[in-house]
């Protein structure tokens, strides 16, 4: 991992070379309609590349030609060790561009250079190595059967699989799709946001060069309602995986309804608890896990502990722990290895976690810490962290996903009023709970509705943890061998064997 300083970095992205047209069939081209968006900066607001902006016309010849590889055998029908090489190689070449990809991620959507290396292109390279691994260690099954029957019961590739992934781990959440997707056989169409789709371009070619067949790997750069809004309708698209807001998987669901009713496995908005007991193990160590869990990536991120509960005892000791905390968390020039709070992904998502700021006073919150805009770089887009206190579970800052570092603090009495509280909510992402009762902790872990539930830390898990929630934060897995099963169909045969 490098150890560059700014003027490393700036230097680089200076010389940096951008693609930004499709890539269908094994190669990289202009959309049917030659239509382009531009790609900005939210560091300085600095263009940075025109971008192909596909449609339905790009979305029926991505398909066909995914189809058609699917159906030629050509990836599909190779042994599974035969992939797993494939997709190996695949992240060796990944790893041997890390800088480049990293430095893209950063310019495209603000995130500090040193949480792109480290966190994103770790978090790429794990997930595409260990799904690798895992595909010829997965077995079928024998059904217990009368002497002369035989039950199989086996899985097999379900065809075209259409990813659609969000902006704020570009890479990474493109990775947990594709990594069991491709390895499990399947042909794959990669939809990037429109606001961050520079490293999803990149890595086409870099899928081509380990070896993954032409068709097989697919990117389409362009808006959800055009592109996004063709392949969830698209009636040759057998599974559409998704991770962004609720409000687009609820609509995604509904175009799969109304097309061929294929699979749609959404991982979708959360509003995490983050609950701190009067008998945590360490306080300090809760306020600053309690400022990670808000402040990083910029607050983009669909676990991040926007809600801290606190018990009612030490509510202001806490507090202002956590507000000592934060002041290590402050938006600095994303290129700077140094920094660890980068720029909001652009001028709409800016405004929009402002405008929450402002409509928290408005709705009797006490600001406690920021709320302001902050400048490190001339035309960014940046935010202080912000800490509300006082804060009704009802209040708009309590309950919408906001996807900013807005920390909005409740306090409850009991451990009956905690749960209710956490539950409280549209959503069930993700959790933690600070205490050092190891009753109280399994009552509570079992309790709180959500995926993921974290004792005593703040994001804790690796690979062998399975991702998703419960409630409106959508369906199905990633990550484990939970996310293969999103993948392939079950089969099940029965033999007469006299």
């Amino acid at each position: 991992m490098s150890q560059q300083d700014l003027a490393y970095w700036q230097q680089q992205a200076e010389q940096l070379s951008i693609e930004g047209r499709a890539f269908i069939n094994g190669s990289y081209v202009d959309g049917a309609t030659k239509q382009q968006f531009e790609c900005i900066s939210p560091i300085d607001s600095r263009k940075l590349s025109d971008i192909a902006s596909c449609d339905s016309a790009d979305a029926d010849i991505a398909v066909a030609a995914a189809r058609a590889a699917f159906e030629s055998g050509v990836w599909a029908k190779q042994a599974p060790a035969q992939r797993k090489q494939v997709m190996l190689k695949f992240a060796d070449l990944i790893e041997q561009h890390q800088e480049e990809l990293a430095l893209l991620e950063t310019l495209d959507m603000g995130k500090p250079i040193s949480h792109a290396l480290a966190v994103d292109l770790g978090g790429t390279l794990r997930c595409i190595r260990w799904s690798a691994e895992a595909v010829d260690k997965i077995y079928d099954e024998v059904a217990p059967t009368p002497d002369n029957e035989l039950g199989l019961v086996t899985h097999e590739p379900i065809g075209v699989v259409a990813a659609i992934v969000p902006w704020n781990f570009p890479l990474n959440m493109a990775a947990w799709k594709i990594g069991p997707a491709l390895v499990s056989g399947n042909s794959v169409i990669l939809k990037p946001s429109e606001k961050s789709p520079l490293t999803a371009i990149r890595i086409a070619e870099l899928a081509k060069q380990a070896g993954i067949p032409d068709g097989v790997f697919n990117v389409l750069p362009g808006f959800g309602h055009t592109v996004g809004k063709a392949l969830a309708l698209h009636n040759d698209v057998d599974t559409l995986v998704f991770t962004g807001s609720t409000g687009v998987a609820k609509q995604l669901m509904v175009y799969a309804g109304q097309s061929n009713m294929k699979r749609v496995w959404c991982e979708a908005g959360g509003k995490s608890p983050n609950i701190v007991f009067a008998d945590a193990p360490d306080l300090d160590t809760a306020a600053q896990s309690a400022a990670s869990a808000f402040c990083f990536n910029q607050g983009e991120v669909c676990t991040a502990g926007t809600r801290l509960l606190v018990e009612a005892s030490i509510k202001d000791e806490f507090i202002a722990k956590v507000k000592e905390a934060i002041k290590i968390w402050q938006p600095g020039n994303p290129l700077d290895p140094n920094t660890i709070v980068g720029a909001i992904v652009d001028k709409v998502q800016h405004e929009r976690v402002l405008s929450y700021i402002e409509k928290g006073q408005q709705d009797g919150a006490a600001l406690y810490a920021g709320g302001d805009k902050a400048q490190p770089v001339e035309n960014g887009f940046y935010i202080n962290p912000t800490i509300f206190e006082n804060v009704d579970n009802s209040m708009a800052i309590a309950q919408d996903e906001i996807f900013g570092s807005v920390l909005s603090v409740i306090t409850f009495e009991t451990m009956e009023q905690a749960i209710a509280i956490a539950n409280d909510s549209d959503y069930g992402l993700a959790a933690g709970i600070w205490t050092k009762d190891l009753s109280k902790a399994h009552k509570m872990a079992k309790a709180v509705r959500a995926g993921s539930v974290w004792v005593n830390q703040w994001d804790g898990g690796d690979m062998t943890a399975p991702f998703g929630g419960f409630k409106q934060s959508g369906n199905g897995r990633d990550k484990s061998l939970h996310a293969f099963k999103k993948y392939t169909e079950v089969k099940a045969t029965w033999m007469k064997l006299d």
